[in-house]
């Protein structure tokens, strides 16, 4: 059994759905067969090069990781859109498929292999797919810190500093949604820019018998990299940024708080607000139309994004993306492995092929396509195709493969 790293290349093909890349399972290595994870690491290097060699034209290239549970699965539906996209658009994408999180683990004995770490190092975008695995064998070597060593791994090597969370309710999708129908009607279109590498989650953590401490810091430098994005982004939206903090109490929060005063000089036609974390815990539910661009630090971005998801009324329906400061970005879907459906085509693929959309607009650049993404989504989803957690009633759900193909056929 050889570690699982391949290459394909989307490039304009006719218009028929093509067939994904992901054509054979992952396959296992013993984790005391260094040899084989050197094979891969050989392997690896090869790949890398046939993708520069391409890269001299129009060419992206991504490294595609697909990880545990269900991240195959909706990854392959990815990466047909993305197919889709190549064939309309003329642009040509090289992906290289490298294992992380469990996948990791039993290919190299490793959550986040060496092979893999330059393998996206060799890339332009890293598309993730999930890790983790079944909760009752957390404790085992496979799967303890698994998500940890892998998520936080990849942020702290490749700065992925600047993490969005867009959050809208899709008006076909109403009657998913937790809430009230005049607070849908209002709108709900949010983007929650959360910083990444900061605060007390990378702060120094002790315990020492009944005594536990962790710190949390932020300099003004890690603070203006999401503010920036946050002004930015909302330009283009509805002009207003909220900024999330617990400034009546945390001196971090005071730094944010000077931090984007200095930097709303530069933006004086953005509407700027704070507010408090724990009362825009309960706005974004209650009133979820008061926000447009949500900037905050590490902890209170987790919790607010979190809060966020469940608007849409499904985690199938939440992309993400982590920007970097190294020139690399990463993009994922914000569920679950949930390894029990793994292999069954149950499993909702939009997530992920909306985060496909994030990587064409934020690392390549093509708006328009990332835009014809979106548009072929939303138009599946107004005929009526659901999946299994977003059906109602007695509406009769697809597969994950047919939601793929589906998606894909608006864009060819």
């Amino acid at each position: 059994t050889r570690c699982p790293t391949r290459a394909h290349r989307h490039a304009h093909t006719p218009r028929t759905p093509r067939a994904s890349s992901r054509d054979a399972p992952i396959a296992a290595m013993p984790v005391s067969s260094s040899r084989r994870c050197a094979r891969l690491l050989s392997r690896m290097a090869k790949t890398g090069t046939q993708a520069r060699q391409m890269s001299s034209g129009s060419v992206k290239k991504i490294a595609v990781l697909p990880g545990d549970g269900l991240g195959p699965d909706v990854m392959a539906e990815a990466l047909k859109v993305l197919s889709a996209v190549s064939a309309k658009s003329g642009v040509e994408f090289a992906t290289s498929e490298y294992p992380i999180g469990g996948a990791g683990w039993d290919a190299c004995g490793d959550h986040f292999p060496a092979e893999t770490k330059k393998g996206c190092e060799g890339a332009d975008a890293i598309l993730f797919g999930s890790v983790g695995g079944p909760v009752a064998e957390q404790n085992t070597p496979k799967w303890a810190n698994s998500e940890k060593n892998s998520l936080l791994g990849l942020r702290k090597t490749f700065d992925l500093a600047v993490n969005l969370r867009p959050a809208m309710v899709f008006p076909m999708l109403a009657s998913i949604s937790p809430l009230r129908a005049d607070i849908i009607e209002r709108g709900v279109d949010l983007l929650v820019v959360r910083e990444l590498v900061g605060g007390v989650y990378f702060g120094e953590h002790i315990t020492d018998g009944d005594f536990a401490r962790d710190i949390m810091d932020y300099t003004a430098d890690q603070i203006q990299r999401p503010m920036k994005f946050a002004f930015e982004a909302a330009k283009l939206r509805q002009k207003k940024v909220t900024v999330v903090d617990k400034a009546n109490v945390l001196d971090t929060s005071r730094l944010w708080r000077r931090v984007a005063e200095e930097m709303h000089a530069e933006y004086p036609d953005i509407e700027l607000e704070y507010m408090y974390i724990d009362n825009a815990v309960m706005q974004i539910i209650k009133n979820p139309s008061h926000f447009d661009v949500i900037a905050t630090e590490n902890m209170f971005g987790d919790i607010l994004s979190d809060a966020a998801s469940v608007l849409p009324g499904s985690l199938g329906l939440m992309p993400s993306a982590s920007l970097g400061g190294k020139g690399i970005s990463m993009y994922e879907p914000i569920g679950g492995s949930a390894p029990e459906l793994a292999g069954l085509d149950v499993a909702n693929p939009i997530a992920q092929i909306l985060s496909t959309a994030l990587m064409l607009r934020y690392s390549f650049g093509m708006e328009s396509e990332a835009k014809m993404v979106e548009d072929a989504v939303t138009q599946v989803l107004s005929e009526g195709l659901r999946c299994g957690d977003i059906v109602v009633g007695n509406e009769k759900p697809i597969g994950t493969k047919a939601m793929g193909d589906a998606i894909a056929e608006k864009i060819y």
